[in-house]
């Protein structure tokens, strides 16, 4: 074996192909089809969109198991541990599982170049082959069309939203960005749409494809109740549902898109009322307006782009703080990170920014000019060189009726959670 542990793998991934992203298939197909002896017997449900995936995943994996059926996951990025990222019937794949698939990948793709990403999702679906389960769920890394996971065609897609993100590799319309996503639809299969603003080029591919478009608010519908909510669809509604155990008004609206989807399957899998109810309470992921602690409140959230804050601020309206609002806050430098500071910027009296460690990451003069262009007193912005030393500090100025919000980027939660 090339390496003895699974860090010097990835570690070694990083620098093998000379970009960290590198969109299309040829590559990775060609590797695929070295290594994958059998076919993956399983149903597959592909999950795209600009939020809102791992909620839609984690509510997927949550009924389906609830009901029985073996499922695997594939998700990215991971927060703490690199083996969050691949799942197998609810548990984590081992480093031992992980560096056996990553040297089998290693020698069938002789001088081909892949990037980590690709390696990644070349282990999940070798490890998913070899589980024999029901069913795969792939969330798509980024776009969809030229995404690794885009190798497999789907029983099911799942766009969740579009929105503008990634506009260096998906346009910068969302136009353009849903007709990237529109690309892991499949001819004659059916494609749920989540949102509630469809863009025109993802109904137009749908058509030329013939795949079978659903739309939220068209196709199905969803209302909230006293004590919890409705799914509504012409032919089989499910009735007195409980509200979801992630919070936020959108989660119903991630829950909702998902039932369609277990709808487009159920002569396949078969669901009972019992596995539904029990899967959306059961539903959980780290980061997604996780709160991690209370006097001061703590909340981690992930959002790093226009929408997901949006969602981020409204979440936070709903929750009356009586004291001070303090943020640890840091973004790539690649967001929309203007765009991401208006929105929030009436959310907190207080500001404590710290640059990333990685490649991408936005200097600190960029973040604080962005603030400062919002109006933020420059008294009220604190510059701190670490994310550990920004969130000392602001919980060591906050007093129990205070909230602290680490937010702006799956690299900050992922560093800061596991101290909490």
């Amino acid at each position: 074996m090339r390496f003895d542990n699974l860090d010097q793998w990835l570690a070694w991934q990083a620098t093998l192909h000379p970009k960290e992203i590198d969109l299309g298939l040829e590559r990775i197909s060609t590797v695929w089809d070295r290594l994958a002896t059998s076919a993956l017997n399983s149903r597959v449900i592909s999950v795209a969109g600009t939020n809102g995936k791992g909620s839609s995943v984690a509510y997927l994996e949550a009924i389906l198991r609830a009901a029985g059926y073996r499922v695997g996951c594939y998700t990215s990025p991971h927060l703490v541990r690199y083996n969050e990222r691949i799942v197998i019937d609810g548990r984590q794949a081992s480093d031992e599982q992980i560096c056996q698939a990553f040297e089998r990948i290693d020698q069938a793709r002789g001088d081909i170049e892949l990037t980590y990403f690709e390696f990644g999702t070349l282990a999940a679906l070798q490890l998913f082959r070899e589980a024999e389960l029901d069913v795969v769920v792939l969330e798509v890394g980024l776009g969809g069309r030229l995404d690794a996971v885009n190798i497999v065609d789907p029983d099911v897609a799942l766009i969740t939203t579009v929105d503008i993100d990634h506009t260096h590799w998906l346009g910068d319309t969302r136009e353009q960005i849903g007709r990237e996503k529109a690309g892991i639809m499949r001819p004659g299969r059916p494609v749920v749409f989540g949102g509630r603003d469809i863009p025109k080029s993802v109904r137009e591919h749908a058509d030329s494809l013939g795949a079978r478009l659903l739309v939220a608010g068209e196709d199905y519908q969803w209302r909230r109740q006293e004590t919890g909510w409705e799914w509504l669809h012409p032919e089989h509604p499910r009735h007195s549902l409980p509200l979801p155990a992630m919070r936020g008004e959108v989660q119903l609206q991630n829950a909702a898109a998902v039932l369609m989807v277990l709808e487009c399957l159920r002569q396949e899998l078969p669901l009972d009322q019992r596995a539904v109810r029990f899967g959306l309470q059961e539903a959980a992921l780290a980061g997604r307006f996780q709160v991690a602690g209370q006097d001061p409140l703590l909340i981690f959230d992930v959002a790093h782009n226009a929408e997901a804050a949006g969602t981020l601020s409204t979440n936070l309206g709903d929750i009356f703080c009586h004291g001070t609002s303090r943020a640890v806050f840091s973004m790539l430098d690649d967001k929309e990170i203007a765009q991401v500071v208006r929105i929030m910027r009436k959310r907190f009296d207080e500001w404590y920014l710290f640059p990333l460690q990685v490649t991408r990451a936005a200097p600190l003069e960029r973040l604080q000019a962005a603030l400062l262009a919002e109006g933020v007193e420059e008294g009220r912005i604190h510059c701190h060189d670490s994310a550990e030393h920004a969130y000392q500090a602001a919980l060591q100025a906050a007093t129990p009726e205070d909230r602290v919000v680490v937010f702006g980027s799956f690299y900050s939660v992922g560093d800061l959670l596991p101290q909490v």
